[in-house]
């Protein structure tokens, strides 16, 4: 009978004032490797509410691209009622991760990522400030 896993670590990373977009696959897949299990998932959780994971190529271009996309469906400069409580300048950093959402799912088969080629796991910073982030990941499945 196979055994079942569960394992669990985090990440913590440093990213610019948002929209700041850095590639964090090859550590969720050391975290992957490191935790033995050979089919199961991968869960990652960015702690915070104006953060937000996703996957995407991770080349120059398209992470312009879905900067100037993040900024233009949710502007930094409009009214935001989150203002009115806090006037700390972030209530589009709140809307923006909440579009994206904080968390990933991705299947591990045969130890390794079952991803697309040109796909990447990505953290968003979307604050107006430099923030250091921590992501919560879960590995579980089959040894």
């Amino acid at each position: 009978m196979d055994k079942c896993k569960v394992y669990c670590d985090s990440l913590t990373l440093s990213l610019d004032k948002g929209v700041d977009i850095k590639d964090i696959s090859s550590s969720l897949e050391k975290v992957a490797v490191t935790s033995g299990i050979k089919d199961g998932m991968l869960s990652a959780c960015v702690v915070g509410s104006t953060a937000s994971l996703t996957t995407i190529e991770y080349e120059p271009g398209v992470i312009s691209d879905l900067a100037r996309t993040i900024n233009e469906m949710v502007p930094p400069d409009a009214v935001y009622e989150h203002e009115q409580a806090w006037h700390d300048g972030n209530g589009h950093s709140h809307v923006q991760a909440a579009l994206l959402g904080p968390s990933i799912s991705i299947p591990v088969r045969e130890g390794r990522f079952a991803l697309g080629t040109w796909q990447q796991v990505v953290v968003v910073n979307h604050d107006n400030r430099p923030r250091k982030r921590r992501v919560e990941v879960t590995v579980f499945g089959l040894l």
